[in-house]
């Protein structure tokens, strides 16, 4: 979906409304530790998409929740927001924040092997920086040396 400023505002202003929604108004207990981390509304208004964040062994019973809760919640939004069409609702769960602590432990995980390749690999790409900067400076010396020798050949 393109985003521009007023569609921007318009999912902010979805976002917080449905926040507050679920904070103050709906007490299903499957529904207590979720967060909203997305809103998309359609360019009509007809249609929002609702991203979700939960505990992963949750995603069934959180999913069951929102849909036994639609109705509810796409009244009070309707009553909450003032425009012309109430969209329908569309929940998904947002696995990013899982998807990067699998990210995580792989990248904590690394075995020993893998690090000592590694850090010879570092080590190596360092010596060799080194080397062509220590190279370059010999040749920025002979430029010097010979742009000087042509300075004083004039």
């Amino acid at each position: 979906m393109k985003q521009n400023q007023f569609s921007r505002r318009t999912n902010h202003i979805a976002r917080e409304k449905l926040a507050s929604i679920l904070t103050n108004n709906i007490s299903d207990p499957a529904l207590e530790m979720i967060a909203i981390t997305d809103v998309y509304v359609s360019v009509d208004k007809s249609l929002m998409i609702v991203y979700v964040s939960c505990d992963s062994a949750q995603y069934d019973e959180v999913m069951c929740a929102f849909e036994r809760a639609k109705g509810r919640l796409r009244r009070l939004l309707g009553r909450a927001l003032t425009w012309r069409t109430t969209p329908e609702l569309v929940f998904r769960i947002d696995t990013t924040i899982d998807e990067a602590q699998a990210i995580s432990r792989a990248l904590t995980n690394v075995p020993p092997s893998m690090r000592a390749r590694e850090d010879a690999t570092v080590t190596t790409n360092a010596e060799a920086v080194a080397t062509a900067s220590g190279d370059l400076g010999d040749v920025a010396e002979a430029a010097g040396s010979t742009a000087a020798s042509d300075v004083n050949a004039r």
